[in-house]
């Protein structure tokens, strides 16, 4: 009897398994041992394959079938967050492109839990985020629009493809030198819903000039460089909203300028909405390699 006594996997977001076989029986077990020590011979298991390392992703699948998200880690150098557990897409020009909606998407972060955040590549209207109030959960009118009007002309396939989430919605101070304390603030208040837009830290960590890009007091000070080293800048395009309040003036919302900076604006100006869900991480990648030209497929 050969045995499979090994296993690594690059990015595994929630386990670490070793995979024995024993005939045709897979079991799952808690323990592995190095690569190295491992043999191996298909004609006592009954898999298809031929060699070590294809047998491992074999029978890794069996007994675990990839989500969506290990799926995109397994071919994908993504940066791993210091401040939560998630893997962002950073820099200028990453593979991060999606279909979804039957439109391009961009692809935000892979999260723990093996679902994915992505936002639309474009703007899909103007509209005030509120005629009064920047809380988001009272709700505010944009809420209500995405998580009605705009959900109800989602493809059926996209809709399914949606789970809902906890959303940070905390307000944050506009001159933020410290990304830790913002990140924690904008975690001091949830609302869980479908559909709604990126936070201002999620704009700051999508940036992969850290130094000078970093936090939200830097990325405003450098802001003609650090505009050009993250994607989510979109060159010729109008203001577009945050989820994200700001804490002192209870009718102003975070925006993304023109220029790339952010900034506090009063939530009953028209500004763009680029809309933003979390996708299933039961969701299965057909097609594709995430560049612009070839964006993931998904099913």
């Amino acid at each position: 009897m050969k045995k499979i006594k090994a296993f690594s996997k690059k990015y595994l977001i929630g386990f670490t398994l070793g995979l024995i076989t024993s005939g045709i029986v897979v079991v799952c077990a808690a323990t592995y041992f190095p690569s190295n020590q491992t043999t191996y011979n298909n004609g006592t298991t009954g898999m298809s394959a031929t060699n070590v390392q294809t047998a491992i992703d074999e029978l890794y699948n069996t007994c675990f079938p990839p989500t969506l998200g290990n799926q995109i880690l397994e071919n994908t150098d993504l940066e791993k967050d210091p401040y939560e557990c998630r893997y962002f897409f950073t820099g200028a020009t990453p593979n991060n492109y999606i279909t979804f909606n039957d439109e391009t998407w961009r692809i935000i972060s892979v999260e723990c839990d093996g679902t994915i955040k992505i936002m639309r590549n474009e703007i899909t209207r103007n509209q005030i985020w509120d005629s009064s109030s920047n809380n988001w959960a009272e709700p505010a009118s944009l809420n209500v629009y995405l998580n009605n009007l705009y959900y109800d002309t989602l493809t059926a396939t996209a809709q399914s493809q949606i789970v809902a989430k906890d959303w940070s919605i905390g307000a944050v101070t506009y001159d933020n030198n410290d990304l830790a304390n913002q990140i924690s603030d904008e975690n001091s208040k949830k609302w869980n819903g479908k559909i709604a837009l990126i936070t201002v830290s999620e704009y700051i960590r999508s940036n992969s000039n850290k130094n000078s890009c970093g936090t939200l007091s830097f990325n405003n000070f450098y802001y003609d460089s650090c505009k050009n080293t993250t994607w989510m800048y979109t060159r010729n395009i109008s203001y577009w909203w945050t989820l994200t309040p700001d804490s002192e003036l209870s009718d102003t919302v975070n925006v993304i300028l023109i220029d790339g900076r952010v900034g506090g604006t009063g939530c009953y100006n028209n500004y763009g909405i680029r809309p933003t869900v979390y996708l299933s991480s039961d969701i299965k990648i057909i097609s594709g390699n995430g560049s612009q030209s070839n964006p993931y497929v998904i099913a």
